[in-house]
Protein backbone atom coordinates (compact mmCIF):
# COMPACT_ATOMS: atom_id res chain seq x y z
CA UNK A 1 0.00 0.00 0.00
CA UNK A 2 1.20 3.50 -0.89
CA UNK A 3 0.24 6.46 1.60
CA UNK A 4 -2.55 8.09 -0.20
CA UNK A 5 -4.12 10.31 2.56
CA UNK A 6 -4.03 10.88 6.46
CA UNK A 7 -7.93 11.02 6.21
CA UNK A 8 -11.06 9.36 4.91
CA UNK A 9 -13.12 12.16 3.19
CA UNK A 10 -16.45 10.48 2.13
CA UNK A 11 -19.12 12.50 0.46
CA UNK A 12 -22.74 12.74 2.39
CA UNK A 13 -23.85 10.17 -0.10
CA UNK A 14 -21.68 7.68 0.65
CA UNK A 15 -21.72 8.27 4.77
CA UNK A 16 -25.60 7.39 4.32
CA UNK A 17 -24.63 4.56 2.56
CA UNK A 18 -22.51 3.36 4.92
CA UNK A 19 -24.79 4.49 7.73
CA UNK A 20 -27.48 2.16 5.97
CA UNK A 21 -25.44 -1.09 5.81
CA UNK A 22 -24.66 -0.98 9.10
CA UNK A 23 -28.14 0.39 10.36
CA UNK A 24 -28.95 -3.13 8.40
CA UNK A 25 -26.14 -5.31 10.05
CA UNK A 26 -27.23 -4.29 13.23
CA UNK A 27 -30.86 -5.54 13.10
CA UNK A 28 -29.68 -8.51 10.82
CA UNK A 29 -27.30 -9.83 13.59
CA UNK A 30 -29.20 -8.95 17.13
CA UNK A 31 -28.53 -12.04 18.95
CA UNK A 32 -32.52 -12.31 19.41
CA UNK A 33 -33.69 -11.12 15.94
CA UNK A 34 -32.40 -13.12 12.57
CA UNK A 35 -28.53 -14.17 13.76
CA UNK A 36 -29.74 -17.78 15.37
CA UNK A 37 -31.93 -18.31 12.40
CA UNK A 38 -28.87 -17.52 9.74
CA UNK A 39 -26.55 -18.16 12.63
CA UNK A 40 -24.89 -14.73 12.50
CA UNK A 41 -22.40 -13.33 14.51
CA UNK A 42 -23.68 -10.12 16.32
CA UNK A 43 -22.01 -7.11 14.75
CA UNK A 44 -23.14 -4.93 17.53
CA UNK A 45 -19.11 -4.05 18.35
CA UNK A 46 -18.24 -3.78 15.21
CA UNK A 47 -21.20 -1.29 13.56
CA UNK A 48 -20.11 1.20 16.44
CA UNK A 49 -16.17 1.02 15.80
CA UNK A 50 -16.93 0.98 11.78
CA UNK A 51 -19.50 4.24 12.35
CA UNK A 52 -16.32 5.97 14.19
CA UNK A 53 -14.08 5.31 11.32
CA UNK A 54 -16.29 6.44 8.48
CA UNK A 55 -19.38 9.12 9.64
CA UNK A 56 -18.38 12.23 10.37
CA UNK A 57 -20.38 13.40 13.71
CA UNK A 58 -21.48 12.45 16.58
CA UNK A 59 -25.48 11.89 15.62
CA UNK A 60 -25.17 8.52 13.80
CA UNK A 61 -23.37 7.10 17.22
CA UNK A 62 -26.86 8.46 18.66
CA UNK A 63 -28.85 6.94 16.16
CA UNK A 64 -27.03 3.86 16.62
CA UNK A 65 -27.61 3.89 20.46
CA UNK A 66 -30.91 4.42 19.76
CA UNK A 67 -31.45 1.91 16.93
CA UNK A 68 -30.28 -0.85 19.89
CA UNK A 69 -32.26 0.47 22.28
CA UNK A 70 -35.01 0.19 20.14
CA UNK A 71 -34.20 -3.09 19.17
CA UNK A 72 -34.22 -4.14 23.05
CA UNK A 73 -36.93 -3.17 23.47
CA UNK A 74 -38.47 -4.66 20.35
CA UNK A 75 -37.51 -7.84 21.33
CA UNK A 76 -38.27 -7.93 25.01
CA UNK A 77 -42.04 -6.00 24.48
CA UNK A 78 -42.91 -7.97 21.55
CA UNK A 79 -40.31 -10.82 21.05
CA UNK A 80 -40.51 -13.09 23.53
CA UNK A 81 -37.36 -12.57 24.74
CA UNK A 82 -35.98 -12.99 28.25
CA UNK A 83 -35.82 -10.03 30.32
CA UNK A 84 -32.75 -10.90 32.34
CA UNK A 85 -30.25 -8.43 30.69
CA UNK A 86 -33.03 -5.43 30.95
CA UNK A 87 -31.72 -4.10 34.71
CA UNK A 88 -30.24 -1.17 35.87
CA UNK A 89 -26.53 -1.84 34.45
CA UNK A 90 -28.20 -1.86 30.95
CA UNK A 91 -27.12 1.90 31.13
CA UNK A 92 -23.19 0.57 31.11
CA UNK A 93 -24.32 -0.56 26.85
CA UNK A 94 -24.09 3.60 26.41
CA UNK A 95 -20.25 4.11 27.58
CA UNK A 96 -19.50 0.61 26.11
CA UNK A 97 -20.93 0.78 23.22
CA UNK A 98 -19.64 5.21 22.90
CA UNK A 99 -15.86 3.96 23.82
CA UNK A 100 -15.81 1.86 20.60
CA UNK A 101 -17.33 4.60 18.42
CA UNK A 102 -14.52 7.07 20.08
CA UNK A 103 -11.61 4.27 19.21
CA UNK A 104 -12.54 4.72 15.46
CA UNK A 105 -12.87 7.88 15.43
CA UNK A 106 -9.35 8.25 17.00
CA UNK A 107 -8.18 5.67 14.03
CA UNK A 108 -9.65 7.69 11.60
CA UNK A 109 -7.12 10.62 12.68
CA UNK A 110 -4.36 8.46 12.24
CA UNK A 111 -5.23 6.55 9.26
CA UNK A 112 -3.12 6.33 6.07
CA UNK A 113 -3.52 4.07 3.08
CA UNK A 114 -0.19 2.35 4.14
CA UNK A 115 0.75 -0.58 5.95
CA UNK A 116 2.00 1.62 8.82
CA UNK A 117 -1.92 2.24 9.72
CA UNK A 118 -2.22 -1.31 10.67
CA UNK A 119 -0.16 -0.36 14.22
CA UNK A 120 -2.57 2.57 15.03
CA UNK A 121 -5.34 0.44 13.67
CA UNK A 122 -4.37 -2.58 15.95
CA UNK A 123 -4.04 -0.46 19.21
CA UNK A 124 -7.92 1.32 18.37
CA UNK A 125 -9.75 -2.11 18.12
CA UNK A 126 -7.96 -3.56 21.41
CA UNK A 127 -8.66 -0.76 23.39
CA UNK A 128 -11.82 -0.21 21.73
CA UNK A 129 -12.99 -4.00 22.73
CA UNK A 130 -11.29 -3.74 25.80
CA UNK A 131 -13.08 -0.84 27.07
CA UNK A 132 -16.32 -2.01 25.70
CA UNK A 133 -16.13 -5.37 27.52
CA UNK A 134 -15.36 -3.75 31.18
CA UNK A 135 -18.09 -1.79 31.18
CA UNK A 136 -21.22 -3.79 29.28
CA UNK A 137 -20.21 -7.22 31.04
CA UNK A 138 -18.55 -5.74 34.15
CA UNK A 139 -21.18 -3.09 34.43
CA UNK A 140 -23.51 -6.29 34.55
CA UNK A 141 -21.84 -8.25 36.52
CA UNK A 142 -21.45 -5.91 39.00
CA UNK A 143 -24.36 -3.76 38.77
CA UNK A 144 -27.38 -6.20 37.60
CA UNK A 145 -28.25 -7.47 40.82
CA UNK A 146 -27.97 -10.84 38.79
CA UNK A 147 -25.32 -12.57 40.90
CA UNK A 148 -25.34 -12.95 44.68
CA UNK A 149 -21.64 -12.53 45.49
CA UNK A 150 -19.31 -10.86 43.06
CA UNK A 151 -15.42 -10.79 42.88
CA UNK A 152 -12.98 -9.22 40.29
CA UNK A 153 -11.72 -13.26 40.09
CA UNK A 154 -15.26 -14.61 38.96
CA UNK A 155 -15.50 -11.99 36.47
CA UNK A 156 -12.05 -12.51 34.91
CA UNK A 157 -13.16 -16.16 34.97
CA UNK A 158 -16.47 -15.29 33.19
CA UNK A 159 -15.06 -12.70 30.59
CA UNK A 160 -12.46 -15.58 29.04
CA UNK A 161 -15.18 -17.57 28.55
CA UNK A 162 -17.20 -14.92 26.40
CA UNK A 163 -14.67 -12.21 25.62
CA UNK A 164 -13.44 -14.46 23.05
CA UNK A 165 -16.60 -15.02 21.47
CA UNK A 166 -17.09 -10.94 21.18
CA UNK A 167 -13.82 -10.75 19.99
CA UNK A 168 -14.12 -13.05 16.77
CA UNK A 169 -17.14 -11.27 15.67
CA UNK A 170 -15.60 -8.18 16.22
CA UNK A 171 -13.05 -9.25 14.11
CA UNK A 172 -14.68 -11.31 11.64
CA UNK A 173 -16.54 -7.42 10.74
CA UNK A 174 -14.16 -5.17 10.69
CA UNK A 175 -11.79 -7.60 8.77
CA UNK A 176 -14.43 -7.62 5.99
CA UNK A 177 -14.29 -3.82 6.28
CA UNK A 178 -11.19 -3.91 6.16
CA UNK A 179 -10.72 -5.66 3.08
CA UNK A 180 -13.75 -3.80 1.48
CA UNK A 181 -11.70 -0.43 2.13
CA UNK A 182 -9.13 -1.40 0.62
CA UNK A 183 -10.48 -3.39 -2.27
CA UNK A 184 -12.46 0.20 -2.96
CA UNK A 185 -9.48 2.32 -2.90
CA UNK A 186 -7.95 0.42 -4.96
CA UNK A 187 -10.57 0.40 -7.54
CA UNK A 188 -11.55 3.89 -7.50
CA UNK A 189 -8.88 6.30 -5.15
CA UNK A 190 -5.65 5.49 -6.50
CA UNK A 191 -3.35 7.97 -8.46
CA UNK A 192 -4.80 8.61 -12.50
CA UNK A 193 -8.02 6.57 -11.72
CA UNK A 194 -10.93 9.00 -13.18
CA UNK A 195 -13.66 7.64 -11.00
CA UNK A 196 -13.83 9.99 -7.84
CA UNK A 197 -16.74 8.95 -5.88
CA UNK A 198 -14.90 10.62 -2.74
CA UNK A 199 -14.92 14.04 -1.84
Amino acid sequence: MTSISSSIPLSNRHQLMIASVLAILMFATRDYHFSTTYNLPGASWAVFFIAGIYLRTAWPLLGFLALSWWLDFAAYAWGGASAFCLTPAYGFLLPAYASLWLAGRWYAGQYQFAWQTLIPLAFSMIAGVTLCELLSSGGFYFFSDRFADTSWTEFIVRSMTYFPLYIKSFVIYTGTATAAHILFVQLYCQPGTHKQPVG
